[in-house]
């Protein structure tokens, strides 16, 4: 796959990484959505560029960054973008391995994590924090797990790296409070609405011609309350029936017929 993982640190039963570095080359950073969360993004990423500046006046930018939204709405290719606008190599904490781990080790491990990125300035991805919010409802050991929640809030209150931190989730409901007070910026990215639908239908296409008069925003109502993922996939499909027939355009039908097989498959 092209990612490399980092030699620290593992946990010590199975030594399975707990970090998953992804190399700046890797990274994705097209982002297709609503110029309001574009805007904060940008202003994350201008933050991060005048750190030295703002510490002059005493002032530190965002660096702890929670991202929430439905499944397939493009959390991780935010947390990815980040890390491409910023320079930072993209470190991906594995939170099943890190829940996984010798159960009592798992608070140790989270601490060693946000050690190494203090140490070492990089983008720390905490992938799918619900899954500690699950856990929580899973396990007959609830101690232990208020015990991570509690270290990880304490870890966020206290990280003073010169880096980002970056968390992703789906469920912000079962996620204790507490812990988007942590976050200098709660950020969620919602489903494409029609603008953004047209734009990643035309990105998506792009590589091919389309019909001289293909009806765009009868294609984003027809896509309407699907996410960025399946959007995409859709898209992907509809080119590959254009180029299979040998059309020189991907036409109206060709995203139908992708649109009625994926509605099957879902």
């Amino acid at each position: 796959s092209g990612y490399g993982m980092a030699t620290l640190p593992t946990s010590r039963r199975d030594s399975a990484p707990l970090l998953l570095t992804i190399p700046h080359e890797k990274l994705r950073h097209h982002m297709v959505v609503p110029s309001d969360v574009e805007a904060r993004f940008i202003r994350i990423e201008k933050e991060y560029a005048a750190r030295a500046r703002l510490a002059t006046y005493g002032l530190r930018p965002r660096n702890r960054i929670l991202l929430h939204g439905p499944p397939g709405c493009g959390k991780s290719l935010g947390a990815e973008r980040l890390a491409w606008a910023t320079g930072l190599t993209l470190q991906k904490v594995r939170f099943d391995t890190l829940l996984s781990s010798y159960f009592g080790e798992t608070a140790t491990n989270l601490k060693r994590i946000f050690d190494s990125a203090a140490e070492k300035p990089s983008a720390l991805f905490l992938d799918e924090c619900d899954t500690i919010a699950r856990a929580r409802g899973d396990r007959n050991d609830v101690g232990e797990v208020s015990r991570i929640v509690n270290m990880l809030l304490q870890l966020l209150e206290e990280f003073k790296g010169d880096g980002l931190v970056i968390a992703a989730t789906n469920l912000d409901d079962t996620l204790d409070p507490a812990l988007f007070r942590r976050f200098d910026e709660v950020l969620e990215i919602p489903k494409p609405g029609d603008a953004e639908i047209v734009r990643l239908l035309k990105l998506s296409f792009s590589a091919l011609e389309t019909e001289k008069d293909f009806p765009w925003s009868e294609a984003a109502t027809e896509l309407q309350g699907r996410s960025c993922s399946e959007i995409v996939n859709v898209c992907q499909n509809a080119a590959k029936r254009s180029v299979l027939a040998s059309r020189q355009a991907v036409t109206w039908k060709d995203l139908e017929g992708a649109m009625a097989e994926q509605r099957r498959v879902s």
